[in-house]
């Protein structure tokens, strides 16, 4: 949608807040604007707020909050100090409790909505620590010529600017302590101009970061960025270029990243740029979940459909006869069977394809399944859904990063397919954000 930013008025106009929309801003109708809606930042439901316009369209508007006259009851004092800024967290106002009510009811809205359809029964939410939970991510980095400094963090509520933090809560202390520490450092190097993110991620016992420069770097910059993994304990990689130009430059082999799935004494070993969830112990939770909402027996074969490096597929491994598991990523396809060895697991197999593409005819497709295990990208998978033979499957579990998806995906599998929406609950894998993450449990009618 074109937002135009010339025709905004920037006087200050009072509303009531009724309802909270899916990126965690205030929804209102104004009156004297044909009871347009307005997106407002930092309102909750059932609140009266002074906002002032920020952007404006021909079907809604934007705007921002700059007094509460009334608070909502669930109104908290957010614990970041960059609240409202960065757009890291857009729901530290809203009380801990409260914020996953409020992605239960996007995901049942969605479902509803786009797929038409209601699940028989509605999963208890899933949470677990709400702070310093966050094992992943990547820090924008940028130099600002009129501050004299350089900034890392998040992206602000403007895309445009990066948000000049000291600290993050929701990042593992281990990073996100030091936020201020990286920035100034970063300013004392050479290339600080060249340097526009640092990416950083966490095994069970090392951290990586992962410095990507636009040019080549100088042996001093080298030298300093050793030694500041040496004295804070963060293995350091370089990215000249593309994923596949990331290299170790401290240690010079490089660090061995992993983190155990300790209820199927299973450990998964992974690269600095690989996709992990990013909160440890909620991971654990979902695969618990995951694995008891499927149901699988001792002599079934399960397929797990975008299995990167064996999330799912490996604990599955553990209790059944078979299971494979197809990814898109042919790096992350090679790690799940190294994974697999690893764990002395032959019964789970692994392949390689894009699950966008026409699979109809490739080996895997044409092997007979029991159940289905799947955790698409946040563009679903109804791709694949349309290819499989899904009369086969007893059961199916979809994990879910992105309501819309799942909600498109179910209205096909329950309204075309013939399955049933049995139960579907959210979990709370980013908490303080707007982010929802899913489950839900098909059966064949």
């Amino acid at each position: 949608m074109a937002r135009s930013r010339s025709r905004i008025d920037k006087t200050p106009f009072q509303t009531e807040i009724l309802d909270l929309s899916h990126d965690g801003r205030g929804v209102a109708r104004r009156e004297g604007e044909g009871g347009k809606v307005t997106f407002i930042t930092g309102a909750l439901p059932g609140e009266t707020v002074m906002a002032e316009q920020s952007a404006k369209s021909r079907h809604f508007d934007e705007a921002r909050t700059v007094q509460v006259l009334v608070a909502s009851e669930h109104r908290v004092q957010p614990r970041c100090a960059h609240f409202g800024v960065c757009a890291g967290c857009v729901l530290q106002h809203l009380a801990e409790d409260q914020q996953i009510i409020a992605k239960q009811r996007v995901l049942m809205d969605n479902l509803q909505r786009i797929g038409h359809v209601s699940p028989g029964q509605v999963l208890p939410a899933l949470v677990g620590d709400s702070w310093g939970y966050r094992r992943k991510g990547r820090f924008s980095v940028r130099r600002v010529e009129k501050k004299d400094k350089t900034l890392v963090g998040f992206r602000e509520l403007d895309p445009r600017f990066v948000a000049d933090i000291s600290q993050c809560h929701t990042v593992i202390p281990q990073i996100g302590d030091k936020v201020s520490l990286l920035a100034g450092f970063i300013e004392s190097l050479e290339g600080k101009r060249d340097i526009p993110q640092v990416e950083f991620i966490a095994g069970d016992a090392a951290i990586a970061l992962t410095v990507r420069h636009l040019q080549p770097m100088s042996e001093a910059d080298k030298a300093a960025w050793t030694a500041f993994g040496q004295q804070h304990g963060f293995a350091i990689y370089l990215q000249p270029g593309g994923n596949e130009s990331v290299h170790p430059l401290w240690p010079e082999a490089g660090a061995e990243l992993s983190f155990r799935l300790a209820p199927w004494d299973v450990e998964l070993v992974f690269r600095p740029l690989d996709f992990i969830q990013v909160n440890a112990k909620l991971n654990v939770a979902m695969i618990e979940r995951a694995l008891a909402l499927l149901d699988a027996q001792p002599g079934e074969r399960v397929l797990d459909l975008f299995c990167g490096l064996g999330n799912f597929t490996l604990p599955l491994a553990r209790g059944v006869a078979h299971v494979v598991g197809v990814e898109g990523d042919a790096g992350l396809v090679a790690r799940a069977r190294e994974n697999a060895q690893r764990n002395g697991l032959d019964n789970a197999e692994f392949f390689a394809a894009d699950l966008t593409q026409d699979q109809r005819n490739t080996p895997w497709m044409r092997q007979g399944f029991d159940k289905l295990l799947l955790d698409p990208p946040r563009s679903g998978a109804i791709d694949v859904l349309q290819q499989l033979p899904l009369e086969q499957f007893k059961r199916i579990v979809y994990v879910s990063c992105h309501p819309g998806s799942l909600a498109r995906d179910a209205g096909y599998l329950v309204n075309e397919r013939g399955f049933t929406l049995v139960s579907a609950g959210a979990m709370d894998m980013f908490p303080h954000t707007a982010h929802v993450e899913s489950i839900a449990v098909f059966e064949k009618r």
